[in-house]
């Protein structure tokens, strides 16, 4: 399948998009052996020779993992106090892959890890809204009342944190239990939600991304997205006119 110069040549990792298009309409792009500096120009990755100042680009073959990460591990590639990160529980040869999104530290459940950049900005910008559900089990009393001011808007930190839907599983004196989705996924938003009306989160889990469930997955274990899948998340984030490549400034 043919795709857009740019966008093979950000995919191999050579440059961003917008730096990969400049290096074409330099003329510092070649495809069997000729320049090329259209940002038209498709090429086929597994049959069209492209160099870079005079340098032969390999194409990557694309590899998407769901995981079902357990706590104690960050969502990183590295780190250097040496604590667990969420490659050590993949092949050794997936080392290079980077999650899509994040998990705190103590959080639990589903993530994509990935070497494909536009499968992960199409699934964690906030402009494309990709929907995630979350399972709190919450210190203390949740009412609807909380409920429904999770699904108002909450003012927190100078930030406005909203669930797009929450919805009471069960409590006790002491717990309860939440089923909540977000659409945008600021930064430990699920937990901040319930700081706001302060309650501790005691435990939490992500569920779903998207049509993807976590389902049977076991704890600690992957598996390979199917072609299937990734077409079905990738339709929940379609491209927008305001990201199609833009003319070089001339």
């Amino acid at each position: 399948m043919k795709v857009r110069l740019q966008k093979f040549l950000a995919e191999a990792s050579v440059a961003s998009r917008r730096a990969s298009e400049r290096l074409i309409v330099n003329g510092l792009v070649e495809v069997n052996g000729k320049i090329v500096k259209e940002l038209g120009t498709k090429v086929d990755p597994d049959h069209d020779a492209v160099q870079v100042e005079g340098r032969l680009v390999k194409s990557r073959r694309k590899i998407y993992v769901a995981l079902n990460k357990p706590r104690g591990y960050l969502s990183t590639r590295s780190d250097e106090l040496g604590r667990r990160i969420l490659t050590d529980l993949l092949p050794v040869e997936w080392a290079h892959l980077h999650p899509v999104g994040r998990l705190d530290k103590d959080s639990e459940g589903l993530i994509f890890l990935t070497n494909d950049g536009e499968f992960t900005l199409r699934l964690t910008h906030p402009r494309y809204g990709v929907r995630k559900k979350y399972r709190a089990i919450v210190e203390g009393l949740v009412d609807q009342g909380m409920l429904k001011l999770f699904m108002t808007g909450v003012e927190h930190d100078g930030e406005t944190l909203r669930a797009e839907h929450a919805r009471l599983v069960d409590a006790n004196n002491s717990h309860s239990i939440v089923e909540l989705e977000l659409a945008e996924g600021k930064n430990r938003e699920v937990r901040r939600l319930f700081e706001s009306q302060e309650l501790v989160v005691a435990r939490l889990q992500r569920t779903q991304i998207g049509p993807i469930k976590l389902s049977e997955l076991p704890d600690g274990r992957w598996r390979a997205l199917t072609d299937t899948e990734v077409k079905a998340l990738l339709s929940c984030a379609p491209i927008q006119r305001a990201d199609a490549p833009k003319p070089p400034a001339r």
